[in-house]
């Protein structure tokens, strides 16, 4: 079992939602919190309710140059989890460009901005744990999520590369692939989501994933069957179906 007692942990995308209740179990195990994101009164008032073991840091994971502010700012730290992200349900035949970009870039590249900043610091001193939060939507392509499922099966893939680069070293690298949680994000659906779950559900499973040593972590366990075995799926039978 990991410890988490004493070491410091850089959550972005922690103001609300499963980020902000990751942070509590945390906290609750030890560890001091650095919240971002880049609603600046959200992330006063989570470290207000946190307490002295919060702190938090603005950042756009759009900007580089923020980024690497940001970076700069939190200084050294032993683990790094990553949740920012922006979601609209939008399909291939509504294309709205703008959307679509800001998937993939926030979703996606965001994640590797910071990651660029995060990891040679960690390589170079052998040390750190890294949990890269994708989706069970990254497992194959599904109908109306362009740029959302994409963006999130790029997250995946990265996280993979980076685990089979590093799997023997002492960084720790980890992936978690939720299914619906209740946020700003899902809020925007008007379709029936099956197993949705609570912010706070959803965290102490990452929080249990952290805590063990496994590499991926796909739940709810029955919802993420269905993803993970339709990768089996030959197209005809697959496009039938989730089509």
């Amino acid at each position: 079992m990991r410890s988490f007692d004493g070491k410091r942990y850089w959550l972005v995308g922690a103001s609300a939602g499963l980020g902000r209740a990751l942070a509590d179990k945390l906290v609750a195990a030890g560890a001091d919190v650095v919240l971002s994101a880049r609603g600046e009164d959200e992330l006063k008032q989570a470290v207000a309710e946190i307490g002295p073991k919060a702190s938090y840091v603005t950042l756009d994971v759009a900007d580089n140059d923020d980024v690497i502010r940001a970076a700069e700012e939190v200084g050294e730290i032993d683990g790094y989890v990553h949740l920012a992200g922006v979601y609209w349900p939008l399909g291939a035949k509504e294309w709205d460009a703008d959307q679509v970009n800001a998937m993939c870039d926030i979703n996606f590249t965001g994640t590797a901005r910071v990651l660029g900043q995060v990891v040679p610091n960690m390589v170079k001193r052998d040390h750190g744990h890294i949990v890269i939060t994708s989706s069970l939507t990254g497992f194959r392509g599904l109908p109306g999520s362009i740029g959302y499922t994409a963006s999130k099966a790029a997250t995946m893939s990265l996280a993979e590369c980076m685990y089979a680069d590093l799997r023997k070293t002492g960084v720790d690298v980890q992936v978690v692939n939720p299914g619906f949680i209740k946020t700003q994000l899902t809020d925007k659906n008007d379709f029936n989501m099956p197993f949705i779950m609570e912010p706070e559900d959803a965290a102490q499973i990452v929080f249990d994933h952290m805590s063990s040593g496994g590499f991926k972590r796909s739940f709810p366990r029955l919802f993420s069957l269905v993803f993970r075995g339709s990768q089996f799926l030959p197209d005809w039978i697959y496009y039938r179906i989730f089509s």
